[in-house]
């Protein structure tokens, strides 16, 4: 059987080599690659053969359609769907009937990365009730047991900050580009650079804490990054500060006397931000400090299958308590949000009350989601994004 050729056109990436590993792998196929820089964190990841875009964003959608048109684009490929240019490129795709596949962090963690048609998280086409994903499921074959993906905090690191740096440095070049990251790139480099120096002793500080509160009823609060799209677009807050007052405030009066709250800092928040500070504050202006504890490290998959009850704004952490048959309650918009599930009510119940996830519903989930639009990878090993890269060029049909 002769597959048609495509032509696929690329825009902005996680940073790290994957889209230009992927950009390769599609050539070797016999299909047409074409990619648009439109920063230098892009220029960084893509060197060489891609149009540097130095427009305004006014112009973009004209530029993009023409791009479309005179290259004769089958196919566009974005990381996330909510970046200002991502949006408008989606946009003008969907006129001109051109499919947009988006990759984004996986839906499952660890070991998956989610590529779907036209959209992901609450833009997702499999936000389904419950019966919808069990009669599914029904059709499909067990989810295998399949080895751990290789992975480092280090180089995921190392990829982001000079991504960013890059983005700093290359203004001239891109004098009309504005990330879609909000506050100080150079900032972010250098709070990179001070967590990898710090990383050993919050470790040892993440390990005495969990080792404290570990046995007790304790509540896993996972922060999430503020500049996320999954916060900005598909929640009800502005920030994580604002959600982690949220949680707090609800915590403060209406858990049992018992219950202990572990507030767990994201792995990537490279921001000075003092995260420990404003907990501690937080805890002790609502009177509840000996309950409540912030950690930054730490395993989460193992906080995650002993906690009492996991509470996220809309965290793909989630699927981690989920698969360990745990409680969750999310407070913001999720594709995993939904009766029999997670905890669907408000969370002031939810402390005195935590629910366990129906039997065999997270699996059909985790069947479905498997099944739809998930590929095995990630982007913190050179092994990683090589079965990254099988992985899509397998769900594209390539």
């Amino acid at each position: 059987m002769t597959i048609p050729i495509r032509s696929f056109l690329l825009l902005q990436g996680p940073p790290g080599p994957l889209f230009r590993r992927l950009g390769d792998a599609l050539r070797e196929r016999g299909h047409r690659v074409c990619r648009v820089n439109l920063g230098g964190g892009d220029r960084l990841d893509w060197p060489e053969g891609a149009i540097d875009y130095r427009g305004t964003f006014s112009e973009w959608p004209t530029f993009v359609d023409r791009l479309l048109r005179e290259q004769s684009i089958t196919d566009l490929l974005l990381f996330g769907d909510c970046r200002p240019y991502h949006v408008k490129a989606h946009g003008i795709a969907k006129l001109r009937g051109v499919r947009t596949f988006v990759l984004e962090e996986g839906y499952l963690r660890p070991n998956w990365m989610t590529l779907e048609l036209d959209g992901v998280n609450a833009r997702s086409s499999l936000r389904g009730s419950k019966e919808w994903f069990l009669a599914e499921a029904a059709h499909l074959p067990e989810v295998p047991s399949l080895p751990t993906i290789g992975a480092s905090f280090r180089r995921r690191a190392r990829d982001s900050y000079w991504y960013y740096h890059h983005v700093v440095t290359g203004r001239l070049r891109y004098p009309h580009y504005r990330s879609h990251r909000k506050g100080s790139l150079f900032m972010e480099g250098l709070g990179w650079t001070w967590r990898l120096l710090r990383q050993d002793r919050r470790e040892r500080l993440a390990q005495r804490t969990w080792a404290a509160v570990r046995g007790r009823k304790v509540f896993l609060f996972p922060l999430q990054l503020s500049g996320d799209f999954q916060i900005r677009a598909h929640s009800p807050f502005v920030d994580m500060q604002g959600a982690t007052a949220y949680v707090l405030e609800s915590f403060a009066m209406h858990s049992p006397g018992d219950a202990h709250l572990l507030i767990k800092r994201h792995p990537l928040d490279s921001s000075f931000f003092d995260w420990g500070g404003f907990v501690a504050r937080l805890a002790r202006r609502l009177q509840v400090a000996d309950r409540v504890h912030f950690i930054d490290g730490g395993d989460l998959d193992e906080m995650a299958a002993e906690t009492t009850g996991l509470i996220c704004v809309n965290s793909t952490s989630a699927t981690l308590a989920l698969l360990h048959g745990k409680p969750v309650c999310a407070i913001g918009g999720a594709i995993y949000k939904m009766e029999g599930l997670t905890h669907c009510g408000h969370v002031d119940d939810f402390w005195s009350a935590p629910r366990a996830p129906q039997p065999g519903l997270f699996e059909a989930f985790r069947k479905v989601l498997v099944d739809r639009c998930l590929v095995r990878g990630g982007l913190a090993s050179e092994s990683a994004v090589d079965t990254l890269v099988e992985g899509m060029l397998k769900r594209m049909a390539v």
